[in-house]
């Protein structure tokens, strides 16, 4: 079985590091918190069709389709796993694959937590997605400029910022960012005057 995928978005040296430039219609590239630097392709095929294999009778792709659901690269191990039969009582991140790739649904909704509590090209957020909507929080912004809030159905240039009109949207996102931060025993960055104060998500 072959995958084919990227670490992260587009890193050409085109246009500003958080506009529509070289990922275009995408937002941002490698190492931002837009949908230009999260999203890459993914292709899955067998590297040789062979109608006696037992792996490929477990899990048969079929030629010439597209979906746009949502996987990460943690969920290719869980794949393997799957359909080489292979259990394991240790905890693995991520989910099979299996249902997408023969052309079905996954069982789940999109769900992506980023977290990024140190400095680079997008500097200390958290961004979180859950279906179509993705909200990202700004540790060290003050007021309304924590916020940024897209739906990726209607918007996947996060051109239209809907922190300020969507509240309850807000709110709701900023609670499933917060629980999914506790979960994964998250650390966050320290405030910016030396005081040393551990800074965590604040609700809108």
């Amino acid at each position: 079985m072959v995958f084919f995928l990227g670490d992260n978005g587009t890193d050409a040296p085109l246009g500003d590091s958080h506009a529509i430039a070289c990922a275009a219609p995408l937002r941002g590239k490698k190492a931002t918190h837009y949908e230009g630097g999260l999203r890459v392709p993914f292709i899955a095929a067998w590297a040789k069709l062979d109608e006696a294999s037992d792996l490929q009778k477990a899990l048969r792709i079929p030629a010439d389709r597209l979906s746009d659901q949502v996987g990460t690269v943690h969920d290719i191990f869980p794949t393997i796993l799957g359909v080489s039969g292979i259990e394991t009582k240790e905890m693995v991140d991520g989910a099979d694959l299996s249902p997408a790739l023969e052309g079905g649904t996954l069982d789940r909704m999109p769900e992506f937590l980023m977290h990024f509590p140190h400095q680079h090209r997008s500097s200390y957020f958290t961004s979180y997605r859950l279906g179509d909507w993705k909200v990202i929080y700004h540790y060290h912004n003050e007021g309304p400029e924590r916020y940024e809030l897209y739906n990726l159905a209607d918007d996947r240039s996060e051109s239209n910022n809907l922190a300020g009109s969507r509240k309850g949207e807000l709110q709701r996102m900023m609670r499933g960012m917060i629980e999914a931060l506790s979960e994964a025993g998250a650390q966050f960055p320290l405030a910016l005057d030396g005081s040393g104060r551990t800074l965590k998500p604040e609700m809108p």
